[in-house]
């Protein structure tokens, strides 16, 4: 029995979410093409930056507008939380309300779920799908999808005045990288899936212990609205066995978005002339936004996430500048090799502690 009305949630959020910009066919059909030519074009650039294997056959490209993303979102939630919150209320023995309370919430949380994806589906330039497409068969592997918006990236063009040609790349270089880095680790898959697993297996389904945590929640939320913190949602109601979990996934999305930054731009500064200029509109489009916006971006993790950018970015160019590329390239020779949130804003403790590690990898 489901928790959450995930078909009420994808038609939910794709009714809500604005359009994007207009478009003619004709250069709408260019653009998925162009788009698409971009990524190929990309995966040689990543590749000669990192020294990896872009393998692009290893995950497809596609491009997608904005209630696509939504509703390939939601089936990869739908993958990951059903069964497991099927497993956890097993484990606590914790019986489901009646059916008619069921229902009522799963709706209910369906709309939210729609809701909070209408508002992502207008931000994201492109993903990789950590999940990918649902397994034909239990023993298929599924690698991931590389998915880029078209009408994002068309809008974000546009709103900056950037080269189209030049930013299309650009992104694409970011999305790669994401793409590069799960084929040099094909352990990766795996390990966050397990990761978000365990995440969600160590929450709490008392219902005096959920009340009282989020309660507690609720003088957080009005220390983000005051501007006071950054702290998420997620962070304001979880459980110490989760706040752990939290740290390790904090250290590796780091490193994946940091690495990802670092590699476009080196790989930019030889095939996107105009990179600087892009960067620079693109950061302070990060930070020009109005006071509601910077509230529920803090809420929901954006915040977080765009401080993860900037660590992770400073751990990989310190990290490259003391034993090089190659050196960092051992980072995704297994789980044991991936530094932690701490880490992360020290990497000298890093290379202290993978020092005979690395050896052993190259």
């Amino acid at each position: 029995m489901r928790i959450v009305d995930w078909r009420l949630a994808a038609a939910t959020g794709a009714r809500l979410v604005p359009p994007g910009p207009r478009v003619p066919l004709d250069e709408a059909v260019a653009t998925v093409e162009d788009l698409r030519r971009k990524a190929a074009i990309a995966d040689q650039h990543v590749a000669a930056i990192t020294g990896l294997d872009a393998a692009a056959d290893t995950a497809t490209t596609v491009v997608v507008d904005r209630p696509d993303w939504i509703r390939a979102n939601v089936d990869s939630f739908a993958l990951l939380t059903d069964p497991l919150i099927e497993a956890l209320l097993e484990k606590r023995g914790t019986a489901m309300p009646g059916p008619i309370v069921v229902s009522v919430g799963a709706r209910v949380t369906g709309v939210e779920v729609g809701l909070l994806l209408s508002y992502l589906a207008t931000r994201v330039l492109g993903q990789f799908e950590l999940l990918g497409p649902p397994r034909t068969s239990p023993d298929e592997t599924v690698p991931g999808r590389l998915t880029l918006v078209a009408p994002n990236i068309v809008a974000a063009e546009r709103a900056m005045k950037v080269d189209p040609s030049d930013f299309r790349l650009w992104v694409c270089l970011h999305e790669v990288t994401h793409r590069t880095q799960f084929a040099a680790a094909p352990w990766m898959h795996a390990h966050v899936q397990d990761q978000l697993r365990e995440f969600l297996l160590a929450s709490e389904l008392d219902t005096a212990a959920i009340v009282a945590r989020v309660r507690a929640a609720v003088s957080g939320v009005a220390d983000v609205v005051r501007g006071r913190s950054d702290i998420s949602l997620v962070e304001l109601v979880q459980t110490p066995e989760q706040r752990v979990v939290l740290d390790r996934l904090t250290g590796l999305m780091s490193l994946l978005e940091g690495h990802a930054d670092v590699v476009m731009d080196l790989a930019g500064k030889g095939s996107v002339p105009s990179v600087e200029t892009i960067r620079a509109r693109f950061e302070g489009r990060r930070r020009d936004v109005g006071p509601v916006a910077k509230v529920l971006r803090r809420l929901i993790g954006l915040e977080m996430k765009m401080k993860q950018y900037a660590e992770g970015a400073r751990f990989v160019r310190e990290v490259v500048a003391a034993i090089g590329m190659p050196g960092l390239n051992t980072v995704w020779s297994g789980p044991h090799m991936l530094p932690t949130a701490e880490e992360i804003r020290q990497p000298q403790a890093w290379l202290e502690r993978t020092s005979e590690l690395r050896v052993a990898a190259s």
